[in-house]
């Protein structure tokens, strides 16, 4: 595994080695994604391989503009009303952190697409993504860079550490500006409906389009990414909590963690067990996900703060929830699938 830059001559690089078949991990503004030849069926193997993903779990495809969906997608299989909101989604979301489902082309594989009829699509809005797709030339097949069920990556440091020699190269974007995945949102068929909440607010997708269902399904057959039930998991176990629980839990001990949304929760814990039971070796971990209460901040650093926990090998971690509006909904979303099961009688 070689890690590359920014460059042009690094970008080009990784494109040529896309092209070959070979994986490369890339920045997106959401999260560091696996990236594939999404029209070679022996590359999307490999991207299967190296994270342990079940092949029933769909792939996203990136490209690099609007000119290239129909490659991935046969939008003449659309209803009049579904290309109505395709057309106002994409001029105005796009590039951004919104993957849609649509009707796939037969040059896309089924491995790509767990079988289905539909594809997932993305176009991300990271300049190195759009630089290195556009110079492959083809679709790139980007799921996080992470073993399957663990945490994702907002930095290239996290694929290094997860993925190692399992891959080919990493291109060094910096930090993850969204820090969650994207929203995926189903237009295939029916009404529009979000399969997963990202870092595309639902209500700024129905300021566009109108109502949209938001899907409540088992997650046992997934119709899209990140639909399983236990994903995005920490290897310590973590136990997620309402806004203001976290400080009537019992005494903290050694060995544990607490992340609160805000610089109030995080206040009102230390003034319930006072500063003597956080100092010293000895003490839990505290990390606060937005110092003054923003949902953007938030997302941006959920990741990076369990990354962080998971490298002190803490025994169990306790989480704050976050407000269940616009972002918020995608951050909640994560910890609940990350989530242990908790103890009897414990909130969610």
């Amino acid at each position: 595994m070689k890690i590359l830059g920014a460059s042009d001559a690094d970008l080009a690089v990784a494109a040529g080695a896309l092209r070959e078949g070979k994986l490369v991990a890339i920045p997106t503004e959401t999260v560091y994604g696996l990236g594939g030849n999404g029209f070679d069926p022996v590359a999307l193997a490999r991207i299967f391989e190296a994270k342990r993903r079940p092949t029933f779990d769909p792939l996203i495809l990136h490209i690099a503009g609007l000119e290239e969906l129909d490659r991935v997608a046969d939008l003449s299989l659309l209803s009049r009303e579904s290309v109505d909101r395709l057309d106002r989604l994409s001029h105005t979301l796009w590039p951004g952190p919104l993957t849609l489902i649509l009707p796939k082309r037969a040059a896309v594989p089924d491995l790509a697409t767990s079988g289905l009829s539909t594809v997932a699509v993305r176009f991300p809005a990271h300049r190195v993504a759009q630089r290195i797709i556009r110079l492959a030339g083809v679709p790139i097949a980007a799921p996080s860079a992470n073993p399957f069920g663990y945490l994702s990556p907002t930095r290239a440091e996290h694929v290094a550490q997860q993925l190692g020699d399992r891959i080919d190269y990493i291109v060094d974007g910096g930090r993850c500006s969204v820090g969650v995945e994207s929203t995926i949102l189903d237009l295939s068929s029916g009404g529009p409906r979000i399969l997963r909440p990202g870092g595309t607010a639902r209500e700024r997708i129905e300021g566009l389009i109108g109502p949209v269902e938001l899907w409540k399904g088992t997650g046992a057959t997934p119709t899209a990414p990140g639909q399983l039930a236990s994903h995005y998991a920490p290897h310590a176990a973590l136990e997620l909590y309402p806004r203001g629980a976290l400080e009537r839990l019992g005494p903290p001990q050694a060995g544990e963690g607490y992340v609160f949304f805000d610089s109030p929760s995080r206040e009102a814990w230390l003034r319930r067990w006072g500063p003597s039971v956080v100092s010293g070796t000895e003490a839990p971990v505290l990390r606060l996900l937005s110092e003054g209460g923003s949902l953007l901040e938030a997302a941006a650093n959920l990741f990076e703060i369990l990354h962080e926990l998971d490298s002190l090998a803490l025994k169990r971690v306790y989480v704050e929830r976050v407000p269940d509006e616009g972002l918020g909904a995608a951050i909640n979303d994560r910890l609940f699938r990350a989530r242990s099961t908790a103890k009897p009688g414990a909130p969610l």
